[in-house]
Formats: structure tokens, C-alpha cells, sequence
């Protein structure tokens, strides 16, 4: 299992990409965000629930964000424009909540990564999942499920970086699993 851009880490250890590709994951990827979506938007590292989060966000208390992660049952990562972060951290130090800033100037994980989506497929094409896995399972935080081998292509390294990170639900599904 794997947070994030972990996740490609875990991929390789897994055997379900080799060596070259999950490099040329990570390299393309982080070249694309720091070409078209750095500048943009911000992250930060929330002390609530996944659904207190979503209640305030829904709320317009925390307007401009997305949920990007739930890393536990009490802590999200919330992104978007970087003066919404800036006001969600005003609210919730007013509020006494503890807000931590990541440093990135990008909003991973959020609708801010649509943007790139053509882009990231076309270099990502020619990318070839392995099979793999069976030695070493593989729990996505994108799908909270177990990987299958071929699975991981470039549509899933788009979702991966797209979708909000479901990590609390991954580590909450190996331990039922008795790891």
C-alpha cells in the first residue's frame, strides 16, 4: 500500500510495474504539475473526520476545497485554490482546529487536476502494467481494493493522482484482513 506517489513505490515492490515505468510515472507526472498546475492551489492537513470535513465544505464554511485525503478517522487533507486553503486555515485556527500547511503550491487529488488529464495520458501511453502481485499483494488508496495484474495503467495513474487518497480506508481494510 501506498499514499499517493507512494503508491507508484508500492507498484514496483509489488512487481505490477517495473523499474522504468514507475520512474516514468513519477517523472511525467511531477513534470506536468509543475508545468500547468503549480502556482495554483495549495493543500492542508486537517484535524477532523472525512465527514466533518465534507459537513463544512458542504456548509460553504470551508468553501473552495475538496477533501484530497483521509489519512485517518480524525485527519483529512483538504485542496484547491490557494486563497481557499488560506481561508480554511484562517477558520480553523479561529476555531481552534489544527491546520498544518503542506508546502506545494498545487491542489493534488482535487477537480485542479482535469486540467492535465490529456496531457498525462498521452505521456503515459505505451506504459505496461505487469503481472505481479501475487507474492506481494497490492491494497490501492484509489480503489480500496486489492490490484489486479494489468490494472495499473495510465488511466489508473491519472485516478491516482485525481481521486482523493483513501488511505485510512485501505489501512482500516488490512488490518480486517489480519495484517
Amino acid at each position: 500500500m501506498g499514499h499517493s506517489q507512494g503508491e507508484v513505490a508500492a507498484a514496483y515492490v509489488a512487481g505490477l510495474l517495473s523499474l522504468e515505468d514507475a520512474c516514468k510515472v513519477v517523472a511525467l507526472r511531477s513534470r506536468l504539475i509543475g508545468q500547468r498546475l503549480a502556482g495554483l492551489g495549495g493543500m492542508l492537513s486537517v484535524a477532523v473526520s472525512q465527514q466533518e470535513a465534507v459537513e463544512r465544505i458542504e456548509a460553504g464554511v470551508w468553501g473552495g476545497v475538496e477533501v484530497a485525503a483521509v489519512n485517518s478517522p480524525g485527519s483529512v487533507v483538504v485542496a484547491g485554490p490557494a486563497e481557499a486553503v488560506e481561508r480554511v486555515q484562517a477558520v480553523c485556527e479561529e476555531q481552534g482546529v489544527r491546520a498544518r500547511r503542506i508546502p506545494v503550491d498545487y491542489a493534488s487529488h482535487t477537480a485542479q487536476v482535469e486540467q492535465i488529464r490529456a496531457e498525462l495520458a498521452e505521456a503515459l501511453e505505451g506504459l505496461v502494467p505487469q503481472g505481479g502481485g501475487e507474492r506481494v499483494p497490492l491494497l490501492s488508496t484509489v480503489t480500496g481494493q486489492w490490484v489486479s495484474p494489468g490494472e495499473m495503467d495510465g488511466g489508473y495513474w491519472f485516478r491516482n493522482l485525481r481521486q482523493p487518497v483513501r488511505f485510512a480506508e485501505a489501512v482500516d481494510a488490512l488490518a480486517a484482513d489480519g495484517y
